[in-house]
């Protein structure tokens, strides 16, 4: 189509264009694993579009109180509340008390996990049972807390892995089983929440350049070449999706588990 047949917007359009708020306006989101990494570029991604956002943290407290000062700094509204992936009290405790801040949860994302790589024959029980503490059990308590403040209409938006279904290196076994059990408890609950108009998503990053898996680490060169595109991710590519995905447009988007991994599960 040439620029002269290119459909022109109308005046009262662009106006509308210009005005509209940020999608995320007056929305409260609950950010586990918010104090740095994925986590914290979903929190700041979130405030940019209006939302007022609760971040739980571990050991990263500097971090965490550095993003809520950027935010306020900016206009936005965040709170950052210390809970343990694994301790399920303390879990829901946050969450209660973010709703108690803020008047409810609109959107959920679960992006707290652990990473241990090791065969088999070598992996230690204790590291297994708290993998599959924080990365399964402790999703599925922070869904079924924050349902007790969430609206109809809200969503839930967990953070995987393509390890779920796609495992290139020897050793993660016990995270991939995590990750998989992620992707069917997504699937399962978009099945029980569709009726209150809840969605549920599962966004599965590949290699993004974070603490747990740097683009210069001693495993970069190995795993870049398996990617399609050539290089690693950056956090802001999963957090322009989670935005989307809390977002009004993705209304009728529920129970998918969605990669942003530059091609490399192809």
């Amino acid at each position: 189509m040439s620029e002269q047949n290119l459909p022109e917007v109308s005046r009262h359009e662009a106006h509308a264009l210009a005005v509209s708020p940020p999608s995320l306006s007056g929305k409260t989101a609950f950010i586990t694993g918010g104090g740095r990494g994925i986590g914290a570029s979903i929190a700041r991604r979130f405030a940019r579009e209006g939302a007022a956002v609760c971040i739980t943290y571990v050991t990263s407290s500097q971090e965490a109180a550095s993003l809520v000062a950027d935010i306020e700094r900016e206009g936005g509204q965040a709170l950052a509340l210390q809970a343990e992936g694994a301790d399920m009290p303390a879990i829901q405790s946050a969450i209660r008390l973010a709703a108690q801040h803020f008047g409810k949860i609109d959107i959920l994302v679960n992006n707290a996990g652990i990473l241990h790589v090791d065969t088999i024959d070598n992996f230690p029980i204790e590291t297994m049972q708290r993998m599959l503490a924080v990365n399964v059990a402790g999703v599925f308590v922070a869904i079924q807390e924050s349902l007790r403040f969430m609206p109809d209409g809200g969503r839930v938006i967990n953070i995987g892995s393509i390890t779920s279904d796609y495992v290139p290196i020897a050793g993660a076994s016990v995270y991939a089983t995590t990750k998989g059990a992620v992707a069917s408890m997504t699937r399962a609950l978009a099945r029980d929440l569709g009726k209150r108009g809840i969605t549920v998503n599962n966004i599965q990053p590949g290699r993004i350049d974070t603490d747990m898996n740097p683009a210069d680490g001693p495993m970069a060169g190995r795993l870049s070449a398996s990617i399609a595109l050539g290089h690693y991710g950056e956090v802001e590519d999963v957090a322009s999706l989670a935005a989307f995905l809390a977002g009004p447009e993705a209304k009728f988007i529920t129970g998918a588990n969605m990669k942003v991994d530059g091609g490399t599960s192809l």
